[in-house]
């Protein structure tokens, strides 16, 4: 965690028309939620939030919702930290010039913290900020990004990625993921963890910081016969199907099976029962009063020793582990949160 500023952080918001809406607001809200929390507990508001434009004035979203940019660009007048905002049509916003390429290659090397949220990160591989980094963008948009600029170390599933002072995030959503990190980052996991509680969201997504649920990858495949098997594994996970056994419900030969699965799912048919297993775990392990032998048997693991094994090999940490880093607040949570104390030096316990 980095030294806490003394004076409040600047955070440019920057958007232009057509810009996604929740993607600008989501971030804003983190950081009022986080300057609401520093206020109670007698402290200055960590952060000074501007929306910024080309122009000062009303700037329309992709929605009926429109935001005031109280602030122009300008290399001259720099926060400490910008985040840029994605768009629909990102194309476009490019040729436009939505946010001039001079000012990024300007305010990259020179703000502590550069984010581009969803396809915002395209604003920042034109400036060529990102060649030889690691990336990551909306799903949707994810392979134009690595052909448009090849320089450029995309990687499409992850919910947002730190490389240097440069980060970016997936789409929509994700932004608040991303925000909520930078708090982390400045002021410590307890505030941002009271944070997500008022946001009702998870301080680190359960399953890792991937765009991509077991239940999103069978609902995305075009084969209705694979969607059902796909249903079926989430709602039988404490059967110990064969893949033979599950070719013969989709009526396929067991090798047709196989390679459409892998195809359409992205994963073998084990390793998506594994995965499901897991993701129920990392849900599961958010309820601290659980023991580790309840979590295991709820997510239809063979045994605790099994769990850590899967945890080991995905995240390289143990369930125990992940609980303590990664667990969200909730019902269970909720008496040890109420005794989080504000101190001089952060938020400790």
């Amino acid at each position: 965690m980095r030294a806490k500023p003394e004076m409040a952080t600047t955070v440019d918001i920057v958007v232009y028309p057509g810009f996604k809406a929740l993607e600008a607001i989501g971030p804003m809200s983190v950081f009022e939620y986080a300057n609401l929390h520093l206020r109670r507990a007698g402290r200055q508001p960590g952060y000074d939030v501007r929306v910024c434009s080309t122009t000062v004035g009303v700037i329309q979203s992709d929605t009926l919702m429109s935001l005031q940019a109280t602030k122009a660009l300008d290399v001259l007048a720099l926060p400490d930290n910008a985040i840029i905002v994605g768009a629909r049509d990102i194309q476009r916003a490019l040729a436009d010039g939505a946010v001039p390429v001079e000012w990024v290659n300007a305010a990259a090397g020179r703000v502590q913290r550069l984010a581009a949220l969803c396809s915002g990160a395209f604003f920042l591989a034109a400036a060529g900020v990102l060649d030889g980094k690691r990336a990551t963008t909306h799903w949707s948009v994810a392979d134009r990004l690595q052909t448009d600029y090849p320089a450029v170390m995309v990687e499409a599933d992850a919910i947002f990625i730190r490389s240097g002072n440069l980060w970016t995030s997936a789409g929509v959503t994700a932004g608040i993921d991303l925000a909520l990190a930078l708090v982390e980052d400045d002021f410590g996991r307890d505030l941002a963890l009271r944070v997500a509680t008022d946001m009702v969201v998870y301080l680190k997504r359960p399953g890792g910081q991937s765009q991509f649920s077991t239940h999103l990858m069978g609902e995305r495949t075009a084969r209705p016969g694979i969607r059902d098997i796909v249903q079926w594994i989430h709602e039988n996970l404490h059967a110990r199907p064969t893949v033979a056994e599950l070719a013969k419900k989709a009526m396929m030969s067991e090798r047709h099976f196989t390679r459409v699965f892998q195809q359409e799912v992205g994963l073998s048919c084990l390793e998506f029962i594994e995965t499901c297993r897991f993701e129920r775990a990392t849900r599961l392990l958010g309820n601290l009063s659980l023991p580790l032998k309840t979590v295991a048997a709820r997510a239809c693991f063979s045994d605790e020793a099994q769990m850590r094994r899967v945890f080991r090999k995905k995240l390289g940490i143990s369930p125990t582990l992940y609980r303590e880093r990664f667990a969200t607040t909730g019902v269970h949570a909720e008496a040890s949160q109420a005794s989080i104390s504000l101190t001089d030096n952060g938020l400790e316990k």
